[in-house]
């Protein structure tokens, strides 16, 4: 089964995320999403995978970037996803990706369900 972190290495939760997924045999790939952006599709998919109908509960809401475009005002989710697609900093960390499935790595133990 393959596994897929879009880590932030800089990002505590992402890395007790990234260590205990080795920790548990799992050897994930690791996409550093700051690097390497997902496009609006990768995020479309990252959003059906944890089951939100919501973009924003997949945005890091408190980023002073999320403030300074506004978005708590914005209705329609697809500015949303193209805000995260533009500005990757505004995607929430850490979310592994496995047989379907995802998880945001909040707490770290999280992930553990979709293994």
């Amino acid at each position: 089964m393959t596994v897929t972190i879009w880590h932030n290495p800089r990002c505590s939760k992402s890395r007790e995320t990234l260590a205990l997924l080795e920790e548990k045999g799992a050897h994930p790939h690791v996409r550093e999403y700051l690097k390497d952006t997902p496009n609006e599709a990768d995020i479309r998919s990252a959003l059906y995978a944890l089951g939100f109908n919501d973009p924003r509960k997949l945005m890091r809401t408190g980023e002073a970037l999320y403030k300074e475009m506004e978005l708590a005002e914005v209705t329609n989710p697809d500015i949303l996803v193209a805000a995260m697609a533009a500005n990757p900093i505004l995607i929430e960390r850490p979310v592994v990706f496995s047989g379907g499935k995802a998880m945001l790595g909040r707490p770290p133990e999280a992930v553990l369900d979709i293994l």
